[in-house]
């Protein structure tokens, strides 16, 4: 392994690549091929796999530095890897040794496509009756209901799902694509990052065999702090490519910037906190802090990097339009309670017709 892999640092030439494909991946609903091509030919697969299965074990900051520079050119792509490296992460943590061996090594050498289905554990519909059920039947379960949220569902060889006994406790498993009852809709009109090809996913009467199952039932099968800095990592990536544009821009317009220089100052103080936090245990309310204050830079410094634009910046392929749309999705992907109520409290004015964000 080379210095530069050790530290999570992307080939140049493969970044430019992702960033000339960034625009379709993003608005079409078409599966990222060429740009998936981009990931596979640097090794980037092999990355998040340990090097007892082929991989070379990219851990802790190195793993996000990968992460950022990749989500500062091609968020789309950027977010199929991290549900891809979800599903590797809950294989090493509760997978059977017989499935790591199966899978861990192909992953390596990304012959398979896994990917995650967990949100209805997590976020999603928590108000309600749980979205996917699992009822015992023989020694094994029965699958009934929706999977809401699973990026790159049709192209999954498996999912990595959880699902909800009548009891409350939680399954955690591996479902196949191919499963009979699995039946995965047609991609879903998102506003951006259409080319993760993001859908539901039904399940009718889908027979879970116990070799299936990788951990389960217990209450909360995914343990108390799911999340993990990922997201945060993405949301730093897409206003790093913002804050970039906005000294492009002031190099040229000089009054730009005080305001370019301001951005700066909080994307660093934020990629310093991260890679601190990444470096040992991760305390969740910390993580959840970093979140919320992750999410408002992204949509302060890709709104500015419009404006500042113009309405050049208003018209595909612009870069400037899509940063903008994109940085939309960090208020809805993976927002638990927590980092909601804290997203709302930057965006609510104050009594004066403020916003605390911008003071």
């Amino acid at each position: 392994m080379n210095s530069a892999t050790r530290e999570g640092r992307v080939d140049p030439a493969t970044l430019q690549a992702l960033a000339a494909l960034a625009d379709r991946a993003d608005a079409e609903l078409d599966w990222p091929a060429a740009s998936w091509e981009q990931i596979h030919a640097a090794g980037v697969p092999a990355w998040g796999v340990p090097a007892e299965f082929g991989g070379l074990a990219l851990e802790g900051p190195a793993r996000l530095r990968v992460y950022e520079q990749l989500a500062a050119v091609c968020l789309t792509t950027t977010f199929i890897l991290s549900q891809r490296d979800a599903a590797v992460r809950r294989i090493l943590s509760h997978g059977r040794p017989e499935i790591k061996t199966a899978l861990l090594p192909r992953l390596a050498r990304d012959e398979i496509f896994l990917t995650v289905g967990l949100s209805q554990l997590t976020t999603s519909r928590q108000h309600q009756a749980p979205a996917l059920s699992a009822e015992p039947r023989g020694d094994g379960y029965v699958l009934e209901g929706v999977i809401p949220w699973v990026t790159g569902a049709a192209r999954a060889d498996a999912l990595l799902v959880g699902a909800t006994l009548a009891d409350g406790l939680q399954l955690l498993m591996l479902l196949p694509r191919e499963r009979a009852g699995v039946e995965v809709e047609a991609p879903m009109e998102l506003c951006a990052l259409r080319g993760s090809q993001t859908t539901q996913v039904r399940c009718r009467q889908v027979r879970i065999e116990p070799a299936d199952v990788l951990a389960g039932p217990s209450p909360h099968v995914l343990g108390a702090a799911a999340g993990g800095l990922e997201t945060s990592c993405l949301a730093l990536g897409l206003a790093g490519a913002a804050v970039d544009h906005l000294h492009h821009e002031a190099s040229a317009r000089p009054y730009l910037r005080p305001v370019a220089e301001r951005f700066e100052s909080a994307r660093q103080g934020l990629r310093r906190r991260m890679y601190a936090l990444a470096a040992g245990p991760v305390d969740p309310a910390d993580a959840n802090d970093l979140r919320v204050q992750a999410n408002a830079l992204a949509l302060q410094a890709t709104q500015a990097a419009l404006t500042a634009s113009k309405g050049a910046g208003f018209v595909r392929p612009h870069p400037a339009q899509r940063w903008a749309r994109q940085a939309l999705f960090f208020l809805v992907w993976s927002c638990p309670r927590q980092a909601a109520e804290g997203t709302m409290a930057h965006l609510t004015p104050d009594g004066d017709g403020g916003n605390p964000s911008c003071a």
